[in-house]
């Protein structure tokens, strides 16, 4: 197998496993020092893969960049795992994270959490899922209070 068809695998792979290639770099390790490649986990490859930030259509993104907001949704069904919750957020545009609260005894969910979402769709968000019949429970989604420092 020659060299670049073992780079244009590795970029493939990676593309696929993370779902984003913008920019790839191929590097032998015998161009870096040894501690750096061994470091960066590439001394067993020889070949060390930098993959910048990008989705795997071409088009750059800034996620470090972008503006977020914290959502909240209530009366979610006990049986919603964040999982679950993330995908429906999804289908209204860009999903960060999804934070489900469990009771501290039982470990069991409670029905509410919060969702971290692009500033961009959440109002839409908030529009489209907010009363939306999910699992046969009636959703409550609005934007998230900030926490209040108990400072009296």
């Amino acid at each position: 197998m020659t060299s670049a068809n073992l780079k244009t695998i590795i970029i493939s792979v990676c593309s696929a496993v993370l779902g984003y290639v913008l920019l790839a770099f191929v590097l032998p390790t015998s161009s870096l020092s040894a501690p750096l490649a061994f470091a960066l986990g590439a001394a067993s490859t020889g070949i060390l893969l930098l993959v910048l930030n990008g989705k795997s259509d071409g088009t750059a993104t800034e996620e470090a960049a972008t503006d977020t907001r914290t959502l909240y949704v209530g009366n979610l069904p006990y049986r919603a795992n964040e999982h679950m919750v993330k995908e429906l957020f999804e289908q209204h545009g860009m999903v960060f994270s999804v934070r489900l609260l469990k009771d501290k005894h039982t470990g069991k969910r409670r029905g509410f959490g919060f969702v971290e979402v692009a500033l961009k769709d959440a109002d839409l968000m908030i529009n489209q899922l907010n009363d939306k019949e999910y699992q046969e429970r009636t959703l409550k989604v609005r934007e998230a209070k900030q926490k209040q420092d108990n400072e009296e």
